[in-house]
């Protein structure tokens, strides 16, 4: 689903939905880490009952972890696994459940995606090795030596599929990775833990949505259940909010970019940035902070999304204007979740019309507010669209095709000038480095040279300590404490050394310094080997360490410039064109080989047909579960948005079908380079050439770029596997398997654990003694159900089923099936076989009894509609105003500059005004006096007082820029307290119902302190105090004995304004006391009598970088976020 550009837009719209995780740390006692007592309360102050985990999420990281070495064996990759869900557990602190859900065989609607995955996978790691087998080679002409290639278990990704032998290994590392645990960890004891491995059909996530939508509505759940999913996709977002949970929030890692970690460009460490350096020190690594780069690959942080807050934001955004009848919160919710389906999902190309990095769901939303009362009602029904006010909703997004198409074309071709005056740059660059190159003299240092030793002892001749001179022979027999020493002193000369030729020879900054930088490296890595080697060897192990780094440097810019399309000498011909007249035509022709309009009509129709089947399925697969186990979107591309019509008169059915076996499964997503995984005969139906079903197996197949940058957002043009065929093939062979891969290849439940302790365990022991007569057949056969009076006591309120598992169901020794680790003796836990409740209609609203959490999120909070992608004029804030006249501007004008710069955050500032306040920032840090002489500061009042209008003192073009001066609002005198908040009036019209604030243009010297200012008081999890000053801006007081007008910055019209759709009423901010607007009821609500501030804006961002002297850089006390 636009991973992970749907998170970021979630994230950036509605701020508040994101809450940092508060991590404690592991106690370290003289050097020995101890486990944390995840018994105790979370620090989140949040205590939650069910833990689920996504384990897909976990295992892609495990083979490639940026906090460790890439691990060789499978074994590597469980100890990962295990620190990892240690990690989760103990930021969570389930009481009741954790559910471990991993992904079984997927639909068939699935498996297209998965398979496209896989064939480029392959065909990535292909490219990889041939690549650098080529620098290998280059290396190797150069006499540069390079480490051999290490063997490895984990050198194809693709085994993390149902049915291999890393899947049915990973599945028993798992059970005594829970039994370990259960068995010593006091934060585990009380709960019950369900595993769900590859050989339960399903993806994971909806296996673990089936059985929360499934314990619901049954007696003994609790409506008030806190729940919390981890895990990567976008798509978790939506299923949270589809089981219609309140109490539910979403765990996973903060998405880090290049630069975009904590760094303090002060002292150079990582975890904070410089407006909380508290001034110390980094402490130092080892003698030459040879282990400080250990530290710089820092813990990625977690964050949690609250679907509660979630669901408030969605309430006001999209609120109704004049609503035909009574909306429904729940009914807005599936609505919003269906039209998200068509931005992008797994089961369907998204079309060609809506991005999200164009304001997709921007778009959607704006066209849903605007049409809704001409649809008659809502899109959908729980799981089921309405297909007529579907029809009618896309017909009014397709009428912005053209405009998004030919602002999309422009762009490119924008795109593509300036790639190609980048490229000219890089060769004239290129050029004069290689000529400068030319000129350098040969860099080889003296042989007379020679190393000189930290100097310690007396400096007298008859001193104990031997000479500081150290000859080419002595470093042989140096004692180890002089290791590091020589070898600090050989970096520090070679530093010199090449600093002396760096400036002799002219050379630029940048070569000096990445040469000083290798030369630190180099010294670094020397003194981090044994003791017991010479100086020679540890050098020529060094630098065989470095050429290892240097090699994969170059590997992965070689790699990403060949996937980057703007790079290639030959970039694909963009043949459909769209934006230009005819484009419609040329798309059906191109991508579905329809030529004449007859075939043109014939292909549209089928391709709309089962388009909408693929909205019907995904709705349902949502809601209820899977509708079709063979169901499959038959085409690589999407129609587009006006194509979709007719959809009334559409009869769509689906046959549930059942699920491909693993090994199946195997051979209609594998490429042949990763035959390896199944077994012998079914490889051969991959590679034999006589084999009849070789044709689904290309060795090469085109990706078609459709207009995309990187190569892996390409489609890749694969033939679908024909179910038929295979099926026919596989029932050939499938008799030669042996017992081992017949488990592999068969279908089973989820497995339930609980401790001895836990009130379940007898219920087990119980089944287990009236069974123990019956055949393992018999015995997996029986089903009993969770005893329904005694349900609450025994199981915490969940339903279902329990069978027995074949053989000891509480075995008193547990062997480890991972190297180097115990095997578990007098063991505590007991194992069942686990079913889910009987199939039940999913209500998708809250359950009776639910306990709403306190509102959070106002009409403040909100952000002003943007304006829409295609109507953005792409200027710069600072030439908003230069083609204008600089007189005085009409409130139209004024509306017009509010709508263009709706996308600046509330509170941030851009252009004049972000210049003003970094020169205030530098000028105070520096405490350096202004020049009052001739060019004095132009912010400085010309009337001769301490305080003036900000806008009148701008130059004039400054003052046609960002528009007329905002009204000011005076802070009474008598009450350092009273929150006086805006009232923004835009138009005539508007002005004769919501009265401005009284007082001048000039914005008041006496603005309040920060902390003195209004705050909101949250008392639910996550939520944290944030303040704003009245007038909607950062607080900056006087920091000088004369006042100083340029400390209180004007906010530009839009932080303040809020647009409601086509009414054009705009929403006032009033004082506290006022009457605030209620959306459920349609009028006024008064405010929270206790005075806790819930309705008063809240600025996102960065409210604490300050810049006044002496302001504390430091956010107060609490602060989370």
């Amino acid at each position: 689903m636009g991973v992970p550009a749907f998170y970021r837009w979630l994230a950036e719209k509605y701020s508040m939905v994101i809450v940092d995780v508060i991590e404690e740390e592991a106690p370290v006692i003289e050097g020995i880490k101890f486990p944390l007592d995840t018994s105790k309360p979370n620090p989140n102050n949040i205590e939650y009952d069910n833990l689920y985990l996504d384990m897909n999420g976990i295992v892609h990281p495990c083979f490639h972890p940026e906090d460790r070495p890439s691990p060789t064996t499978f074994d590597e990759v469980f100890n990962c696994m295990f620190d990892y869900i240690d990690r989760l557990f103990s930021m969570v602190r389930p009481r009741k459940l954790l559910y471990m859900a991993i992904d079984g065989v997927a639909p068939r609607a699935k498996m297209n995606q998965q398979r496209s995955r896989r064939f480029r996978a392959a065909k990535d790691a292909e490219d990889a090795a041939a690549e650098e087998e080529k620098l290998r080679e280059e290396f190797e002409r150069e006499g540069r030596k390079l480490p051999p290639k290490q063997a490895s278990q984990i050198f194809d990704s693709n085994v993390i599929t149902p049915g291999t032998q890393f899947m049915a290994t990973l599945s028993i590392a798992l059970q005594y990775y829970i039994h370990l645990r259960l068995n010593h960890d006091p934060g585990w004891k009380k709960i019950k833990v369900i595993l769900s491995d590859a050989n339960v059909p399903g993806e994971g996530e909806h296996k673990i949505m089936s059985y929360i939508r499934l314990q619901r509505n049954l007696s003994g759940y609790d409506p008030n259940m806190r729940h919390c999913l981890y895990g990567l996709d976008a798509d978790l977002i939506m299923l949270g909010l589809a089981t219609h949970e309140v109490h539910f929030s979403i765990l996973r890692e903060v998405v880090f970019t290049a630069g975009q970690r904590d760094k303090c460009f002060l002292c150079g460490q990582m975890g904070h940035l410089a407006a909380n350096c508290d001034g110390k020190a980094k402490r130092k690594a080892g003698v030459f902070d040879e282990k400080g780069n250990a530290e710089v690959v820092a813990k990625k942080p977690f964050q949690f999304l609250n679907i509660w807050t979630l669901r408030e934001y969605l309430e006001y955004d999209l609120r109704i204007p004049n609503p035909p009848f009574v909306i429904d919160l729940e009914r807005i919710v599936d609505d919003f979740i269906f039209m998200c389906f068509f931005v992008g999902n797994d089961f369907l190309p998204h079309m060609p019309t809506l991005e999200i990095r164009e304001g997709a769901i921007n778009l959607l939303m704006a066209v849903y507010k605007k049409e809704f009362r001409s649809l008659g009602g809502y899109l959908t029904d729980a799981s089921k669209p309405n297909l007529g006010r579907v029809e009618s909703f896309i017909q009014a997004v397709g009428l912005y095709e053209d405009k998004i198409f030919r602002k999309r074309s422009k762009m490119h071709k924008k795109q593509c000038e300036r790639n190609e005056r980048n490229k000219a740059m890089a060769i004239r660059q290129a050029k004069r480095e290689a000529k400068r190159k030319n000129d350098f003299a040969p860099q080889v240092a003296p042989e007379s040279l020679v190393p000189v030793a930290r100097f310690h002892g007396s400096r007298l001749a008859s001193g104990p300590s031997p000479s500081p001179y150290q000859q080419g022979g002595a470093s042989k027999s140096c004692r180890p404490d002089q290791l590091g020493q020589t070898t600090s002193s050989l970096s520090i000369l070679d530093i010199k050394t090449e600093q002396s030729d760096a400036s002799d020879d002219k050379q630029t900054a940048r070569t000096r310094k990445n040469k000083r930088k290798r030369a630190a490296d180099r010294a670094r890595k020397i003194a981090r080997l044994s003791s017991e080697a010479t100086i020679g060897a540890a050098i020529v192990e060094a630098e065989v360490s470095e050429n290892k780094e240097e090699l994969k440097t170059k590997l992965n810019k070689l790699l990403r410039d060949k996937n980057d399309t703007f790079n290639s000498e030959n970039p694909e011909e963009d043949k459909v064109k769209l934006g230009v007249p005819g484009w419609k035509e040329r798309y059906y022709d191109e991508k579905f080989s329809a030529k004449t309009p007859e075939e043109m009509e014939a292909v549209r129709k089928d391709v709309v047909l089962k388009y909408t089947e693929g909205l019907c399925w995904v709705m349902h697969y949502y809601y209820e579960g899977v509708c079709s186990w063979q169901w499959f979107y038959p085409y690589h591309y999407a129609p587009f948005a006006s194509d979709l019509k007719d959809l009334g008169q559409m009869n769509i059915t689906f046959e549930l079908g059942s699920p491909f076996k693993p090994f199946n499964q195997l051979l209609g997503v594998f490429p042949a380079a990763s035959a390896h995984a199944l077994p012998e005969q079914y490889r051969k139906l991959m590679t034999d050439p006589k084999s009849l079903i070789l044709d689904f197996y290309p060795t090469d197949f085109e990706v078609d770029m459709n207009g995309k940058r990187y190569s892996w957002q390409g489609i890749a043009k694969l033939p679908f596997i024909e179910e038929a065929r295979l099926l026919t093939e596989v029932a050939k062979i499938e008799h030669s398997l042996t017992e081992e891969e017949s488990r592999r290849n068969s279908v089973m439940f989820d497995m339930l654990f609980v401790s001895l302790s836990n009130p379940l365990s007898p219920c087990i022991f119980a089944l287990d003694a009236r069974c123990k007569q019956l055949t393992v057949g018999e015995r997996l056969e029986v089903k009993e159900r969770l005893d329904p009076i005694a349900r609450f006591t025994c199981s915490g309120g969940m339903n279902g089923y329990l069978s027995l598992c074949s053989g000891d169901p509480c075995p008193s020794i547990f062997k480890s099936p991972i190297e180097g680790m115990e095997n578990i003796t007098q063991n505590q836990v007991i194992c069942a076989i686990y079913r889910l409740p009987d199939t039940h209609k999913h209500i998708p609203r809250p359950m009776e009894g639910v306990i709403l959490p306190k509102k959070m999120v106002t009409l403040g909070d909100m952000k002003p509609d943007p304006v829409l992608w295609h109507e953005q004029s792409n200027k710069k804030p600072w030439e908003d105003g230069r083609n204008r006249h600089r007189g005085a501007m009409s409130d139209r004008d004024h509306h017009r500059d509010a709508m263009s710069d709706r996308n600046i955050q509330r509170g941030a500032m851009s252009g004049f005004q972000l210049g003003e306040a970094a020169r205030r920032l530098v000028v105070n840090s520096l405490q350096k006096k202004e020049d009052r002489g001739g060019n004095g500061d132009h912010r400085r009042p010309r009337n001769g007082q301490g305080r003036g209008n900000y806008m009148h003192a701008r130059p004039a073009s400054c003052r046609a820029a960002y528009g007329p001066p905002v009204p000011s609002f005076e802070t009474p005198s008598n009450n350092a307290h009273e929150n006086i908040q805006p009232s923004f009036v835009h138009s005539a019209q508007d002005a004769g119902r919501h009265p401005r604030s009284s007082g001048s243009n000039d914005y008041s010297s006496k603005s309040r302190p920060y902390h003195e200012t209004h705050s909101r008081d949250y008392r639910g999890h996550g939520h944290h105090t944030d303040k704003m000053q009245q007038n909607g801006a950062h607080s900056h007081s006087s920091y000088a004995s004369h006042p100083q007008h340029v400390g209180q910055i004007p906010v530009p019209p839009t932080t303040i304004f809020h647009q409601q759709s086509v009414n054009d009423v705009s929403m006032s901010y009033e004082p506290r006391g006022a009457e605030s607007y209620n959306q459920q009821g349609g009028g006024r609500a008064s405010r929270n009598q206790n005075g806790t501030g819930y309705h008063q804006p809240h600025p996102p961002g960065n409210q604490f970088s300050a810049f006044r002297r002496g302001g504390n850089r430091r956010p107060p006390t609490g602060h989370r976020r």
